[in-house]
């Protein structure tokens, strides 16, 4: 696989392609080796070619958004990383309070816009790292609010290039689950449904969001948000500081003094060090206290 080959077969559709692409750039982690081949992709037809392209080809890819939920592996990753950008940062009026999101539009973004817009709903959300399409994912969600309260509608890319629609409860939205959990589906594009609401209320409340965050998250230091689910019945961050693992260090990686449910990069981490930290996490956890530590970040390689 060349740089050429691929400029081939997206010919003149909006496509940034660059070959050995150190991932660390493109996480929060700041964690990654590099890929080898990094397409930043504008439009529809640009992701269907590629996705075309790499299934013709048996080449691996991965499709992200903002990298804020993902920890790159030392050794980079194979294959073709498909990065959402030009069409997919839009944000457009759908009438009725609703605004359609692209799929790599950040969860800022969408914030900004909703108060710029007098429309109330999207507080939550104000703060959490990551795109649109990954907080659909993962259903995403903070402080009493998650995406499955604003989400009416998405449309997706199957494995096959075609274009398909999920509506309401077809999400199959719960804790950090989706429809899209279970598939390969790529999502293009959201569709929320939002309030009216005075702007100065919806700024006092994204501000009183961010202070919280501010006093209980490690917000200064590299990190991919909440490395652990909540276990049913109990919340990961108190299981890990009962077990007297908070500032717990491997290398560079470190549970966060300030908030136990966080690694954070203290400088020079690397892949190997945050798993090799996450699998002492769990295993000290699972011997305290009988409960399985599953993890909120996916893993690529």
């Amino acid at each position: 696989m060349t740089d050429k080959e691929i400029r081939e077969i997206l010919e003149n559709e909006e496509a940034d392609i660059r070959l050995d692409e150190p991932m660390y750039l493109h996480t929060s982690f700041r964690i990654g080796g590099k890929a080898d081949c990094f397409c930043e992709v504008k439009t529809v037809e640009a992701l269907k070619k590629i996705i075309a392209f790499c299934k013709e080809r048996g080449i691996d890819y991965h499709v992200i958004g903002l990298g804020s939920n993902i920890l790159v592996a030392d050794e980079g990753i194979k294959g073709v990383v498909i990065k959402l950008a030009g069409e997919f940062d839009e944000i457009s009026d759908a009438g009725e309070n609703r605004i359609r999101c692209g799929a790599g539009v950040s969860l800022a973004g969408v914030c900004v816009y909703a108060r710029n817009n007098g429309l109330g709903g999207a507080e939550f959300a104000w703060g959490i790292p990551g795109s649109v399409g990954g907080a659909v994912y993962m259903n995403a969600g903070a402080y009493g609010g998650e995406m499955k309260d604003i989400v009416v509608s998405s449309r997706y890319l199957d494995a096959d290039g075609n274009i398909g629609e999920l509506n309401e409860k077809q999400h199959q939205f719960s804790y950090r689950h989706s429809a899209y959990t279970d598939n390969s589906f790529v999502i293009l594009d959201v569709t929320l449904e939002l309030f009216k609401k005075n702007k100065n209320d919806i700024f006092y409340l994204m501000n009183d969001t961010m202070e919280k965050r501010k006093k209980k998250q490690p917000l200064n230091r590299p990190s991919a948000g909440s490395i652990f689910k909540r276990p049913e019945g109990f919340y990961a961050a108190a299981l890990i500081e009962q077990c007297g693992l908070k500032g717990k260090s491997v290398g560079g990686a470190q549970v966060s003094e300030k908030h136990s449910g966080f690694i954070v990069n203290n400088g020079g981490a690397t892949a190997k060090d945050v798993k090799e930290l996450i699998r002492y996490v769990q295993n000290v956890v699972r011997e305290k206290t009988g409960v399985e530590l599953q993890c909120e970040i996916k893993f690529l390689e």
